[in-house]
């Protein structure tokens, strides 16, 4: 249901009005919201899988595993390291301003608003509103209606947390509109690069700073010397989790040409050990999202030639696991994110020409969210992750780099700006205050007027006096170059 637009600003408000009070920055408020938000999904969650069953069909244990537990475990990883991340960090202070000590302090920057997309609703909304309360601060979420049962659940579950500081406002088009209006003091949108245009303007009305989740096409790229059996399973895997609904599945293949034939007949295989011989009876395998996004996909299957799959059916909105090959980059197929069960895998002649492809893409700023590399030999992955630009890596594996909470999540160029997940996400919607304090029990009068010419001397001495760290820093890093 749709919030009633002249509930906006005013819910937006109330939200400031608790930051503005100060009931966000206690640490004991950003705990008991954390284990009050963990605790509700684990009593929804049952709810919010029926829910993902009926927008589009989420096959329940992936929608545990990618929704509902990856959530839950995000929390359970913020509150054990909430307290190391609150503590002020402490920075070498230069010799010249001593007496003194420098620390970083972490503060929330204020009311903070998550726009999220419907791929992964649910853990898409709550990971970076669990970043923004973890940080002390006020946070709207507006889920996206283009999977009304889940937003509905997501709505009525963050309004069970029953406070203003972190509240949800839900609908379309013109509630977006009316939300992007208000003042915040940091955004982050996860969805496609027309939108995020959209936020960014609304964003510098009020010279609010941005955290852009989007897309691109994520390549794979399959080296000669790859365990080709062990790549397809795990590609394969990859591209069709959620119908190939994900903003970081293998978009397309490029795979050296002796091996080109042998992993298309092993992610066929891999196809049909997940899924059966026929897919669409598959109680694991999900549909796509709605009818317009149906028959964009099944447009781009006359690209090239299916080796694999390729069946569709208008009525429940399946689209086979796919795998097109005969491809070429200039095919439709290529020409945007493909974002649903179709494969594109392209030969090349050498690993050099794979990455002089995804860098041409690059060129024009489509730099990908991510990228695969798979090959026995350290020298071939090396080459494709020092040769290339994404937003993350994962090499002999799919997806799995944004599981582990220690790494950030963003991406660069078209794929996005700024990054979350764990501390990266704390860091994210947190003001790093400088704070340097001076002691009184000596004044040197160096810096204060009149410069005499023994005070300029002593002052540029002073200034240009090596840190005893930054000797050992340069001492080691002679030692690492030799």
């Amino acid at each position: 249901m749709e919030t009633p637009l002249a509930d906006i600003a005013p819910r937006v408000q109330a939200a400031r009005d608790a930051f503005d009070r100060g009931a966000t920055r206690p640490a004991a408020w950003r705990r008991a919201t954390l284990e009050h938000l963990r605790d509700l999904i684990s009593e929804r969650e049952e709810r919010l899988l029926d829910a993902l069953e009926a927008d589009f069909g989420k096959p329940r244990p992936e929608a545990w595993l990618t929704e509902v537990g990856f959530t839950i475990s995000d929390i359970e990883h913020t509150l054990a390291n909430l307290p190391l991340w609150m503590r002020p960090e402490k920075v070498p202070t230069p010799v010249a301003f001593k007496p003194g000590k420098s620390v970083i302090v972490r503060e929330p920057v204020g009311v903070t608003c998550v726009i999220a997309p419907w791929n992964y609703p649910v853990q898409l909304l709550l990971l970076p509103m669990v970043a923004a309360i973890s940080a002390g601060n006020a946070v709207v979420g507006k889920p996206s209606e283009l999977a009304p049962a889940t937003a509905a659940e997501l709505t009525s579950l963050i309004m069970a947390l029953d406070d203003p500081a972190v509240t949800v406002v839900e609908g379309g088009v013109a509630e977006t509109t009316e939300l992007l209006a208000q003042r915040f003091d940091h955004i982050l949108y996860t969805g496609n690069s027309r939108v995020a245009r959209i936020v960014m303007r609304a964003a510098a009305e009020h010279l609010t700073p941005v955290t852009l989740e989007l897309g691109g096409k994520s390549p794979a790229i399959v080296s000669r010397n790859a365990n080709v059996k062990v790549a397809a399973k795990r590609i394969a895997w990859g591209k069709f989790v959620n119908a190939g609904q994900t903003c970081i599945a293998p978009d397309y293949v490029l795979v050296e040409r002796p091996v080109h034939d042998e992993l298309v007949a092993a992610i066929g295989a891999a196809i049909q050990e997940f899924y059966g011989d026929d897919p669409q009876a598959s109680a694991d395998f999900a549909r796509i999202v709605n009818e317009p996004h149906f028959h964009r996909i099944e447009k781009l299957l006359d690209s090239g030639t299916v080796a694999v799959g390729g069946q569709t059916d208008a009525d429940t909105r399946y689209i086979a696991p796919t795998v097109l090959t005969g491809v070429t980059m200039d095919d439709p197929v290529m020409g945007e994110e493909i974002f649903g069960p179709v494969l594109p895998v392209i030969a090349v002649d050498s690993l050099g020409d794979a990455t002089r492809l995804v860098n041409d893409g690059a060129a024009k700023g489509d730099k990908p969210l991510a990228l695969y590399t798979f090959s026995e030999h350290d020298a071939d992955n090396d080459a494709v992750v020092d040769g290339t630009t994404s937003g993350g890596v994962c090499v002999n594996g799919t997806l799995l780099h944004i599981s582990n909470p220690n790494l950030p999540f963003g991406g660069i160029g078209e794929s996005g700006m700024g990054a979350y997940h764990g501390k990266y996400g704390f860091d994210t919607f947190s003001h790093q205050r400088s704070v340097h304090t001076r002691s009184t029990r000596l004044d040197p009068p160096l810096m204060y007027p009149p410069y005499t010419a023994k005070k300029v001397s002593l002052l540029r001495k002073g200034m240009l006096m090596a840190d005893p760290r930054d000797l050992v820093a340069k001492a080691r890093s002679a030692f690492r170059r030799g």
